[in-house]
């Protein structure tokens, strides 16, 4: 059995379940919002889907380490740490739009010069579709209670070709580079802003071919960075490090990438 087994099988049950527990307050007034420190909203259905992640992980795994959005960091032995996000997407949910999701990533930090994430699963609970992937066994995307079928990532080579995503333009002005995501929006076929995790399950399965977003937290870049790699594509900083912790990121079909990083530049 590949050594990463185990933690795969959990890593997309818990995906899934953890998103359904967000539908019982998705679309409802059962919910009240607070805002944490940085300002961005956070409610119970954040909360209690976190809470489940990481009883299932504890119980299972008690000596991996998790890093979760909204409850920080629990340490632990074992070289695993586990990146959650319960609904990365919060302000989406929060709206009623079901372009939210539920994350969860494994990265194997037993060799600190190879750190990497082995491990992505994320689920779309208003949708109820998803994707995960193993290092070295593809990526696989489902719908509804139908077979998985491998998600490969689009073919389009030519940067006018190009549909490209963006979480908001909220993070360009903030970088002050918003004539820079202007001036490639000029470039391509349309750019278009369904973005935080439901923009990088486009770009796995083809329907688009780049997602870019200025600001990146690790547990919002550590599941889709195999996820992209193992439908074909390239994920890394906007330096072009393979990495979820470059604090940016640009997720492509490779073929574009580099067309994408020169027009941010």
């Amino acid at each position: 059995m590949n050594e990463y087994q185990p933690r795969y099988e959990l890593a997309r049950t818990i995906a899934r379940a953890a998103g359904e527990i967000t539908l019982k307050y998705f679309q409802t007034d059962r919910f009240s919002i607070i805002r944490k420190s940085d300002g961005s909203p956070v409610t119970i259905a954040d909360q209690e889907s976190e809470t489940f992640l990481r009883s299932e992980i504890g119980r299972l795994f008690p000596d991996d380490t998790i890093i979760g959005e909204e409850f920080g960091i629990t340490a632990g032995t074992s070289g695993f740490s586990w990146a959650l996000d319960p609904i990365d997407g919060t302000k989406s949910f929060i709206s009623g739009v079901p372009l939210y999701g539920t994350m969860v990533a494994v990265i194997d930090e037993r060799d600190p010069s190879a750190k990497k994430g082995v491990i992505g699963a994320i689920h779309i609970p208003g949708l109820n579709e998803g994707a995960y992937a193993a290092v070295g066994q593809g990526a696989w995307h489902y719908r509804g209670d139908a077979a998985p079928v491998r998600a490969q990532v689009s073919k389009t080579n030519r940067l006018s070709d190009c549909v490209v995503l963006s979480s908001s333009v909220e993070g360009f002005r903030k970088r002050k580079i918003s004539a820079s995501f202007e001036s490639l929006a000029q470039k391509v076929q349309f750019a278009r802003t369904w973005g935080d995790v439901y923009g990088y399950l486009l770009v796995a399965t083809g329907r688009a071919d780049a997602m870019i977003d200025p600001e990146m937290n690790v547990w919002d870049a550590a599941a889709v960075l195999p996820i992209i790699e193992e439908a074909g594509g390239k994920f890394t900083d906007w330096l072009n490090v393979s990495t979820y912790e470059g604090g940016d990121s640009v997720g492509s079909n490779g073929l574009v990438h580099d067309a994408i990083l020169d027009a941010l530049r």
